[in-house]
């Protein structure tokens, strides 16, 4: 029989901390809750629950968190990673366990969104979700649904492809571009999320930015003729709408505007041209 470690990264949950634990405990042979510095006393209510607490001096951030569990839990057949918040149901972690345990997933990623949009997400919340998924898949081409799910399952065969970098924001998308470059088998199931219970003190809109930052910049070492032919064209539009307005207008002779605007469009094409040449160095690295 497989063996099961549930890891549940904790910042400051100390209200729903011992409930997730007590649930989890049902489908896992251990419970690591990982208190990433919290000020509450998220340590101490973990411990009365019945996890085993590795912890924090100080706040790192989710992915350093998710570096110190997984290496603790390495000798497991199959870790499971869910949110400390009380968003998930522990309940649901068979679903994730059944496509590994049948041999046909390495990750299982708990989706929201797999048979279409949840009425439960905030309108704000899956404006931000739909760039960021569409980013992550543009950046470790793929085609998930729910990229920024902390609800996942890993088989011990993933677990030496992860970094864990950055520390903090946007290692969920960082984990699916390392497993997609890995070639490991992705599939998702559908979870359900509460949002009646949202502990987080992050402003959503400097998350979600910080978040998108990090997925480009994961774009140009992945997709770099995505990140720099996106930049490319849309400087040469650019560079072609300031000319055409400008050499046409009846009110203006001002050749050196004229001239800016050719050179935006020059601009262009070797941003243009540079995501080209590094994608075929990618390709002929990867090959």
């Amino acid at each position: 029989m497989s063996s099961v470690a549930v890891l549940i990264p904790a910042y400051n949950e100390e209200v729903s901390i011992a409930s997730m634990i007590h649930l989890s405990k049902e489908y896992a042979d251990e419970v690591i809750v990982i208190d990433d510095g919290s000020s509450d006393r998220t340590k101490e209510l973990s411990r009365i629950a019945g996890a085993t607490v590795l912890s924090h001096d100080t706040n790192n951030g989710k992915g350093s968190a998710l570096r110190t569990g997984f290496e603790y839990a390495k000798d497991y057949d199959i870790i499971v990673t869910i949110d400390g918040d009380g968003q998930h149901d522990p309940a649901q972690i068979p679903d994730l366990l059944d496509p590994i345990l049948s041999g046909n997933a390495d990750i299982v990623n708990g989706s929201r969104y797999i048979y279409g949009h949840d009425k439960n997400t905030p309108k704000y919340r899956r404006v931000g979700q739909t760039v960021l998924d569409n980013a992550t898949n543009i950046a470790s081409n793929t085609k998930l649904t729910d990229t920024q799910s902390g609800f996942r399952a890993f088989s011990k065969k993933t677990y030496d492809y992860f970094n864990f970098n950055p520390s903090g924001y946007g290692i969920e998308s960082d984990m699916i571009v390392e497993a997609a470059n890995a070639n490991l088998r992705i599939c998702e199931v559908e979870i359900t999320v509460r949002y009646d219970v949202d502990s987080s003190s992050d402003n959503p809109v400097i998350h979600g930015f910080s978040v998108l930052m990090r997925i480009l910049e994961l774009m140009r070492f992945n997709r770099p003729l995505y990140f720099f032919g996106v930049g490319g064209a849309i400087l040469i539009f650019l560079g072609i709408l300031i000319s055409l307005t400008i050499s046409h207008s009846l009110y203006s002779t001002n050749l050196s505007l004229v001239a800016i605007g050719y050179f935006i469009i020059i601009m262009g094409i070797v941003v243009f041209l540079s995501g080209v040449l590094s994608d075929t160095l990618t390709h002929f690295k990867n090959s």
